[in-house]
């Protein structure tokens, strides 16, 4: 019994010839309840924004895009307050190159694109994990134990150190319902 990150993109067929018999579940924004609260852009509420004490978002994109700083715009703490999974990214195109991400509202320093993944990204969204959705990864892992899952996101990327493609959530569940090495 396994979990399996598959590209939202691809067909369902092709999927299910990969993965025989396997439970096929979309977590990404467009997902059906319950799994969509799986999204980084699903709006929990009360998550702390790291670095930043006393300072909570809505969803984890929103803090990913609250810190993002660019050659023509700071942080932009309005992103923290978005609940409608929608206009939260903020683009090159609009505000310019991506310089980092701040450490923190108030803070001085900007964060390399992997250190931010590390500082900013991984721990927001292992608190959605542990604090917003436990009931669903409880739910997740005894699905996994009965047979195979597959986990439907846009990005497959489980890499954190590679910067070549966005991370994928659905990895990220994968890795925290894997047994920790002995």
């Amino acid at each position: 019994m396994a979990i399996h990150v598959a590209s939202r993109r691809r067909k369902r067929a092709s999927i299910e010839t990969a993965h025989p018999g396997a439970l096929i579940l979309d977590v990404t924004s467009r997902a059906d309840e319950p799994w969509v609260r799986f999204s980084p852009f699903y709006p929990h509420g009360g998550i702390p924004v790291p670095l930043s004490p006393g300072v909570t978002a809505q969803s984890v994109e929103g803090v990913w895009q609250a810190l993002k700083v660019f050659a023509t715009t700071g942080v932009d703490p309005s992103r923290l307050e978005i609940t409608s999974m929608r206009g939260l990214k903020r683009t090159v195109r609009k505000h310019g190159e991506v310089l980092g991400h701040r450490a923190g509202l108030a803070g001085e320093a900007l964060l390399p694109y992997e250190e931010a993944r590390r500082q900013i990204y991984l721990p927001a969204y292992r608190w959605v994990l542990e604090h917003r959705v436990a009931d669903l990864v409880a739910e997740l892992a005894r699905l996994a134990a009965a047979g195979d899952v597959v986990l439907l996101d846009y990005t497959t990327n489980g890499d954190v150190a590679d910067l070549s493609t966005p991370l994928s959530h659905a990895a990220l569940i994968r890795d925290h319902l894997a047994p920790a090495p002995a």
